[in-house]
């Protein structure tokens, strides 16, 4: 028999049992985890991406919601941890103003008591 063909019978074992460890023996176990179990980083990402929002978009009803799923602080305080946790990974100082622009809005921002936001 020639070289080439353990290597083929070789390779095809090998993906089979790598294919019956993976969906049979040790099958991947998705989990439900909050965003605020997040490592620092992916949270001033996430605090990042929804200052570039505000910014094109300049609402910060629309900006306190979306920082909502981090818990039930205050969306300023939530976006000041945001900032602090930026510039520990060492975010650009644009981004930083763009974080330093969504803490200053909403620090100023006054939800409607007993409103709905639409």
């Amino acid at each position: 028999m020639p070289r080439w063909t353990y290597i083929l019978i070789a390779a095809v074992i090998g993906i089979g049992l790598g294919l019956l460890y993976g969906w049979q023996i040790n099958p991947v176990q998705f989990v439900d985890l909050t965003p605020d179990t997040l490592r620092a980083d992916y949270r001033a990402d996430y605090v990042l991406m929804v200052a570039e929002a505000y910014h094109a978009e300049h609402g910060p009803e629309l900006a306190a919601r979306r920082l909502a799923i981090f818990g039930s602080d205050p969306p300023a305080r939530i976006a000041a941890r945001g900032l602090e946790d930026a510039r520990q990974s060492g975010f650009a100082e644009p981004e930083l103003a763009l974080i330093q622009e969504l803490v200053h809005a909403l620090q100023i921002w006054q939800p409607v008591p007993g409103g709905v936001l639409p």
